[in-house]
């Protein structure tokens, strides 16, 4: 199975004093849904930032779909993100003044790329969405604006979808809604999904769990339930603590 996202000896530092990666080398292969998780500090945002082109790593190498994207420039990475990835984040990110509909175009819109009206509809009905076209963001419910994000991030047909934290902000009804979701658009469409998380929960969704600590690797976890992750992350966490205090 091919990876629709792979990272090499993947690197991070900022003023050259605080190391967020430490070499991370990582693949998120063609239809899988994967969380990412670590206590705090440990460097998951960092690294789906970087892996999504949000934000160039100090070292290492970032392919999607097979595209090398650090080899780009700003514009050229800009116009690739645009094109192939998709983003779900935890505040939604919907413009106020647009209604769903429109909030749903318009990275197509930005992408220089025609609109299909039809395709978007169609999205949004299958998301439960398709009576509320014309509503904004305002009108809707933390989960239904949650699965606007979504529809926004299926329309451009993108290789992967980053999701950071995308059931933060949300009731439990509305983030287990938002969750079979994910998994659906995985399993269902093909998708590739990769997401940072905090909640073991929320990680049980997923296909596997790959952990970080201290900017690396710190193991993997396949068909995950709740329990073993938040097993695996105590074990991490006392793990730093006693890294704090020696």
């Amino acid at each position: 199975m091919s990876d629709a996202v792979r990272v090499e000896s993947l690197h991070k530092t900022y003023d050259d004093t605080v190391t967020a990666l430490a070499g991370v080398t990582a693949g998120f292969p063609n239809g899988t849904f994967t969380a990412v998780m670590g206590p705090s500090g440990s460097g998951k945002s960092t690294l789906l930032q970087c892996a999504a082109g949000l934000d160039r790593p100090t070292g290492g190498r970032v392919f999607i779909g097979g595209t090398e994207v650090t080899a780009a420039n700003d514009t050229k990475m800009t116009k690739f993100r645009r094109q192939r990835v998709g983003f779900i984040f935890q505040d939604y990110n919907l413009l106020p003044s647009l209604t769903v509909e429109q909030n749903v175009v318009l990275p197509l819109r930005l992408a220089g790329r025609k609109v299909d009206r039809r395709r978007c509809r169609e999205v949004l009905g299958h998301l439960g969405l398709g009576d509320r076209l014309n509503d904004r963001p305002e009108k809707l419910s933390g989960g239904q604006r949650q699965r606007v994000a979504v529809a926004r991030a299926l329309v451009t047909e993108p290789a992967v979808i980053f999701a950071d934290e995308p059931t933060g902000a949300l009731d439990l009804r509305s983030a287990q809604d938002v969750l079979a979701l994910l998994r659906a658009v995985v399993h269902q469409y093909g998708r590739t999904v990769v997401m940072v998380t905090h909640d073991p929960m929320a990680a049980a969704y997923a296909d596997s769990v790959l952990f970080l600590a201290d900017g690396r690797l710190a193991g993997e976890l396949r068909n995950p339930t709740a329990d073993a992750v938040a097993e695996r992350l105590a074990h991490l966490g006392d793990a730093a603590r006693v890294g704090v205090a020696a």
